[in-house]
């Protein structure tokens, strides 16, 4: 079958280590935001490092992205939340918010450095070797794909995801109390939506967004 050929598990390997790393950006950028609006929980954790072991949950970064490989979907995930405490903070709604909005903004910056990566790449192909060049641009647009697709999951507002942290901090407070009850069956909604297709034509449009960022930047 193909998706057992070397190539593709060679492509789904890359995959995952990219995904893993991005992961681990994105929650430290969490714990980092924090304590910079006065909350230390993640440091005094030892969660602020980008050592994965300290990141990995069992199926969010392992069993769901290989998982979705088999499904056909694009490749999700996410690690052990940052631990933090609002009430450490100065404004807890309004710190929230950064705080939350802090995990995308890191994945679409990974995004932009692929970018830059791949356009360097894609510049450089006349004096470095072909070999190098087609590897380095398929690494970028997996780094690309992956971090886009992260960004685009996490915004959306089902408790626990980052969006949710950011639509509760602009809410009415009573409305913010009464949504927070979703959380326990936060990611329960979530497989529900994947497993229902339901969120394909979002994944879709992003994919097709993607592509044509990649090929706007190298023709």
């Amino acid at each position: 079958m193909d998706f057992l050929s070397i190539s593709q598990i060679i492509d789904f390997a890359l995959v995952f280590v990219i995904l893993m790393f991005s992961i681990v950006i994105h929650e430290v950028s969490h714990g980092w935001t924090a304590e910079k609006f006065g909350d230390p929980t993640a440091r005094l954790m030892g969660r602020l490092t980008l050592n994965p072991l300290k990141h990995i949950d069992p199926f969010g970064t392992i069993i769901l992205p290989i998982l979705l490989k088999f499904l056909g979907l694009p490749p999700l995930g996410w690690a052990k939340p940052v631990p933090v405490n609002p009430y450490n903070m100065k404004n807890p709604r309004r710190d929230m918010i950064w705080v939350g909005a802090a995990g995308p903004f890191s994945n679409l910056v990974l995004a932009s450095c692929g970018i830059v990566a791949m356009i360097l790449f894609f510049r450089f192909r006349t004096v470095l070797p072909i070999g190098l060049i087609k590897s380095g641009i398929d690494v970028c647009q997996f780094i690309i794909l992956v971090n886009i697709m992260l960004a685009t999951f996490n915004l959306i507002p089902i408790p626990p995801l980052d969006g949710s942290r950011i639509l509760a901090g602009l809410i009415p407070t009573r409305w913010a109390h009464v949504y927070s009850q979703i959380e326990p069956y936060g990611f329960l909604i979530v497989l529900g939506l994947l497993y229902f297709n339901l969120l394909n034509s979002i994944f879709r449009w992003v994919e097709e967004f993607t592509v044509f960022i990649i090929k706007y930047f190298i023709g």
